[in-house]
């Protein structure tokens, strides 16, 4: 009688494990690109699919996912990002910004777990004439700037190693977004109406996950201590341009036939009040990583040669 032969135990991968939170999300899906390279990535999302299903609205759910994904590092990407719904749906854009991030800063600070967190140009009251540094006071106008500005305060406070990195006016191939939006309505309209009075700094998705994932490897092989550089940063596209040169710059690159007329937030009423100017300063982000952002023209084309126009 032939002796069966024992089949050795799977030796555990030594790739560092990633738990990307919001994988599904527009910089959650250029994230399981860019983190891909520097190791196993459990890509959580509300829909699952492609990994875990995550909802922050479950706290049970959250401790969970931490326990069994047993990551070495996380990336959380999930928010609730309707600034306008957030008005009337306060409870639940709070729960998920700020309470939710509190809680998984907690799960990971007694396991010693870093994490990258993003927040947004929200957090400021647009009244500065200069863009926002990191020491700037914040004043958020709206319900979606208060509760991300409470994420932020709640993740700072949880003793979770951290990086925050603040951005603004995400778009990109997928998802809901400016860029798209202005693309569809380029097709479907002769003449629109953009908002002038409102600046800020686009930020293609890409390459907010590729600065990220690029930061993330030099913390996963200990190259950086959090406990000396960990805190808020400000990376966005270079420059400044409002709603309205934004919208010329797609239709300019898009090639379609549109009129554009600049308006006044005053003729665009919407329920969540916006900053006028929420430029942020991406210096700290440069001098303590050494990376730059592209100016956001230059980021749009190489996005727009994604989009079938």
């Amino acid at each position: 009688m032939t002796k069966r032969r024992s089949t050795p135990d799977r030796q555990e991968s030594k790739l560092p494990r990633i738990l990307l939170i919001g994988a599904n999300g527009q910089v959650g899906w250029e994230l399981r690109r860019t983190l891909a390279s520097l190791g196993e990535v459990i890509a959580a999302s509300v829909e699952g699919g492609y990994g875990p299903i995550v909802d922050l609205l479950d706290k049970g759910l959250l401790a969970k996912l931490v326990e069994e994904s047993r990551p070495d590092a996380v990336v959380n990407a999930a928010a609730y990002t309707a600034v306008d719904k957030a008005e009337t749906d306060r409870d639940v854009a709070r729960r998920i910004n700020a309470d939710a991030v509190g809680e998984l800063g907690a799960l990971l600070a007694e396991r010693g777990i870093p994490i990258i967190h993003y927040s947004t140009d929200f957090v400021f009251s647009g009244q500065a004439n200069r863009p926002y540094t990191e020491t700037d006071s914040a004043g958020p106008l709206n319900v979606y700037g208060e509760t991300k500005l409470g994420g932020e305060l709640a993740l700072i406070e949880s003793g979770a190693p951290c990086l925050i990195f603040r951005t603004s006016w995400v778009y990109g191939a997928r998802g809901a977004n400016f860029l798209l939006t202005m693309l569809r309505l380029f097709r479907e309209k002769d003449e629109l109406r953009i908002v002038d009075d409102q600046v800020g700094a686009p930020t293609w998705s890409r390459m907010l996950a590729e600065q990220t994932a690029l930061v993330l490897y030099r913390v996963l092989r200990g190259d950086l201590d959090l406990k000396q550089v960990g805190g808020l940063y400000h990376l966005t596209g270079a420059g400044e341009v409002s709603w309205f040169g934004f919208a010329q710059a797609i239709l300019e690159q898009s090639g379609a036939n549109c009129h554009l007329i600049p308006i006044h937030s005053s003729e665009y009423p919407a329920p969540a009040k916006r900053p006028a100017y929420s430029v942020l300063d991406n210096t700290k982000f440069r001098e303590t990583f050494g990376l730059y952002m592209p100016d956001w023209k230059e980021s749009l084309d190489q996005c727009l040669e994604l989009i079938p126009c």
